[in-house]
């Protein structure tokens, strides 16, 4: 199947050729869905907490703090081209100015135009404009065949270029004072009210592409200074690109390796999932992990801040406790008692439902169970209520090995046309905003390999196209769905106000974005 040319670019990824031939039986084979067993629902699966007791667990966190090394982790890698997609898509043609008549709609190219003046790059626009073509913005703003030069002059890479920078270099948020920031500086802010570490040090860690590390860097060494001496911390920022060993080959659609014009093999980026071998190099303690566009202005970041620390303290509980237990399980100095304690732990409160046959086991066979259940990451996840998002959502699942628990499950995993899983996925009351905190060190403070946690089966197949020709893609499983499908899990309800993304351009425009 491979030439020497074949292999010799393979091994150039990094990427070796079992690895490869494993990627083409995916796609032969296709990867199982995951058998749901219900939602996870409040009281079933997910935590909900009242304020006193959710400012028990803050204030637990905030004791912990200073004496833990915490990261925040930014996936930041990706343009932000899909968020332009209906400003690409406007040609000017008379078809599509007609089209400015009838669809008024929030996401659409007469909304964008209509509200130009309250993004906050719109300054930046109209300076670019004048360089470009010699005129006031504002006078074309009034002539609709003027419209794709104006969006040009934003998106095109003799504009501003936001069609091909990534979503941390966008100037999201204009501040009353004039002052504007772009989701870097959100984030810096955010860290500063929830993750100071030790030292007083907020580790900020963004994975990004290799052409845009450098714009990174350049953005960051601006705001850096007067940052630190408004919030009264220390950044210490790093960075770390997707690696190029996780790419997976395409094939066509009779599943043979897809090639270039120029006969090579064509190797594409894996999805977010990818990015566990990032979060494996890290050396932390506990580690935010949040969106890069899920950040909203200062006026409704106290809500953010305090369920950070909700759920960090839920973590540090549970880790103590799961700590506590895997020690005695070590020592061997436990009871028939002890080991039904530890089960019943592991079943009410890190939601895994043993496999069939456990309590036939030997008491030491019962011991040496529980505690590979316990030994693992630990991960807490905000989830919030359903609203009419699409993308994964919280259920009990059924386990490779026979086991049940908690997982974080796209519609890509479910079979939807069997009618009990498209029944379960109907009754489903939360959704996965990808907003958690999790430990990466075992009871002994090693760090663990998160790369055998990951539920390989867990992938995805999508058809795209190249120059012209249909492919197929493969995706590594999500970074939050199967990459930690074996960690210890828990789920807590937080606000839905916690979750504002920027989807769209116009997504910028809601009142959650208003300075």
């Amino acid at each position: 199947m491979f030439t020497e040319k074949d292999l010799a670019q393979i091994k150039s990824l990094g990427i070796s050729i079992a690895k490869v031939e494993e990627q083409i039986r995916n796609f032969i084979e296709g990867f199982p869905f995951l058998p749901l067993v219900r939602p996870a629902i409040v009281g079933d699966g997910i935590s909900r907490y009242e304020k006193e007791e959710a400012q028990k667990w803050a204030t637990l966190y905030e004791t912990h703090a200073n004496k833990e090394k915490i990261v925040k982790f930014v996936p930041a890698s990706g343009a932000a081209t899909r968020m332009f997609k209906h400003l690409f898509e406007f040609d000017g043609s008379e078809k599509a100015l007609e089209k400015l008549k009838t669809d008024t709609g929030f996401n659409s190219v007469a909304y964008f135009m209509q509200h130009i003046r309250e993004f906050a790059f719109y300054d930046d626009l109209k300076l670019a404009y004048q360089k470009k073509y010699n005129i006031d913005i504002e006078k074309d703003l009034q002539d609709t065949s003027k419209y794709v030069a104006i969006l040009k002059t934003l998106l095109d890479e003799d504009g501003l270029q936001y069609g091909s920078l990534p979503k941390a270099l966008l100037k999201f948020h204009k501040y009353p004072d004039g002052s504007v920031r772009t989701p870097i500086e959100e984030h810096m802010v955010e860290g500063a009210h929830h993750a100071v570490s030790m030292g007083n040090v907020v580790h900020l860690h963004f994975t990004v592409s290799p052409e845009h590390e450098a714009k990174f860097k350049a953005r960051v060494a601006e705001v850096q200074a007067e940052y630190e001496k408004r919030l009264g911390v220390r950044f210490e920022i790093s960075y770390s690109q997707q690696k190029r060993s996780t790419d997976t080959i395409a094939v066509d659609m009779n599943n043979q390796p897809f090639r270039e014009e120029d006969g090579s093999l064509l190797f594409r980026p894996a999805g977010h999932g990818a990015l566990l071998e990032n979060l494996n190099d890290l050396h932390a303690d506990i580690v935010f992990i949040k969106n890069i566009d899920n950040v909203v202005p200062d006026r409704l970041k106290a809500e953010s801040y305090f369920y950070k620390k909700v759920l960090a303290g839920v973590l540090i509980h549970y880790r103590g406790k799961i700590f506590e237990y895997l020690r005695k399980l070590e020592s061997g100095k436990y009871s028939q008692t002890d080991i039904e304690q530890i089960a019943d732990f592991l079943q009410k409160e890190l939601c895994t439902i043993p496999i069939n046959g456990f309590e036939e086991l030997e008491l030491q066979e019962q011991a040496d169970y529980l505690f590979a259940k316990l030994n693992r990451p630990i991960r807490v996840c905000g989830m919030v209520a359903n609203s009419g998002e699409t993308g994964g959502g919280p259920f009990w699942a059924k386990n490779q090995d026979g086991s049940i628990s908690i997982q974080i499950v796209e519609t890509a995993q479910i079979d939807v046309n069997h009618p009990m899983q498209k029944e379960i996925m109907a009754k489903s009351t939360h959704f996965n905003p990808a907003d958690l905190v999790v430990s990466l060190k075992d009871y002994k403070g090693n760090k663990f390999n998160l790369l055998k946690y990951r539920d390989d089966k867990t992938g995805f197949i999508s058809k795209k196209s190249k120059n012209g020709r249909d492919l197929k893609a493969q995706e590594l499983p999500g970074l939050w769905n199967g990459s930690m499908s074996d960690w210890n899990t828990v789920f807590v309800e937080i606000p839905l106000i916690t979750f504002n993304p920027v989807k769209t351009v116009n997504d910028l425009l809601r009142p959650e974005h208003k300075a």
